[in-house]
């Protein structure tokens, strides 16, 4: 019986080699222009804040921070802004707020107003690597991940500093429209994939009973999601909980079955099996 308690979850639709030209834990503050999308929108410009408050140029600029180094499409702009439905005179108000962001880019003293730029009927938003949170999150947890199988200690690290990056919910302050809405959701899908991950380099380096609070939050937090009870109930076996990590199960399945209709994954009642029989080859890590 492996004693991995990881089940495979859904494949996200993950962009982790995209825009990440850092190789280590850079520090951003020596960035010009710092954008983040991982908590409250901020925009700071050599370390002062420039976070647009006018609504809509706010929401257009969200969206081009979320796609930091990448072209946005006028259209998505638009849908972004405007839903299905925009006004006739959607182009020119939304090359209005353009300017109205260039404007705000040239800060105080520093012209950063050429970070914006126009290309192939859209809108980029360039940015070093290491002064956008979420190409930062991006290259530690791809390297974290790719240190998974054999350096389950350089995992934990990498993975638990990108962890570290999030302030909040994505753009907590910002009502995303049509567009954002779907990197909000795929993020937290991301966010939520590389805390699993992180948990399984703390089991393999036998964090166990420091994991058991935490563990045990998540489970409440999110009482359906089978990787997390799957992690829970082997730190509750090798902490020496095994009837608690029965009833997580019994708890578990009850929900399933309420909630859904549906018993537990096929490993997750393998892993039940054997840690009511009291395998002792769980123990191991």
């Amino acid at each position: 019986m492996s004693t991995s308690a990881t089940l495979s979850p859904p494949r996200l639709r993950e962009r982790l080699d995209r825009g990440t030209g850092s190789d280590s834990l850079l520090d951003a503050a020596d960035a010009t222009v710092q954008v983040g999308v991982l908590g409250p929108m901020s925009l700071l410009i050599e370390g002062e804040n420039h976070t647009p408050s006018a609504p809509k140029p706010r929401q257009l600029l969200a969206l081009l921070m979320l796609n930091a180094n990448q072209i946005v499409r006028t259209s998505e702009c638009v849908t972004e802004l405007w839903g299905s439905r925009p006004p006739k005179s959607a182009i020119s108000t939304l090359q209005t707020y353009v300017l109205y962001i260039r404007q705000v880019l040239r800060g105080a003293s520093t012209d950063c107003s050429h970070a914006l730029v126009t290309r192939n009927h859209g809108y980029q938003l360039d940015v070093a690597p290491q002064a956008s949170d979420r190409l930062r999150f991006t290259s530690l947890a791809r390297r974290g991940r790719d240190a998974a199988t054999g350096d389950p200690a350089g995992a934990s690290h990498l993975l638990r500093a990108a962890l570290e990056l999030w302030r909040g919910p994505v753009l907590a302050d910002v009502p995303p429209g049509p567009v954002g809405s779907a990197h909000v959701v795929e993020l937290d899908e991301i966010r939520k994939s590389v805390l699993e991950c992180r948990i399984e380099a703390d089991l393999r380096l036998g964090r166990h009973r420091e994991l058991l609070t935490e563990l045990d939050s998540l489970a409440t937090l999110h009482p359906t999601n089978e990787n997390i009870h799957a992690q829970y109930m082997l730190a509750l076996h090798r902490s020496g909980k095994r009837s608690t990590a029965v009833d997580v199960f019994h708890r578990l399945r009850w929900r399933l079955g309420d909630s859904f209709g549906i018993e537990p994954q096929p490993r997750l009642r393998r892993l039940y099996k054997a840690i009511d029989a009291g395998d002792r080859l769980l123990i191991s890590h």
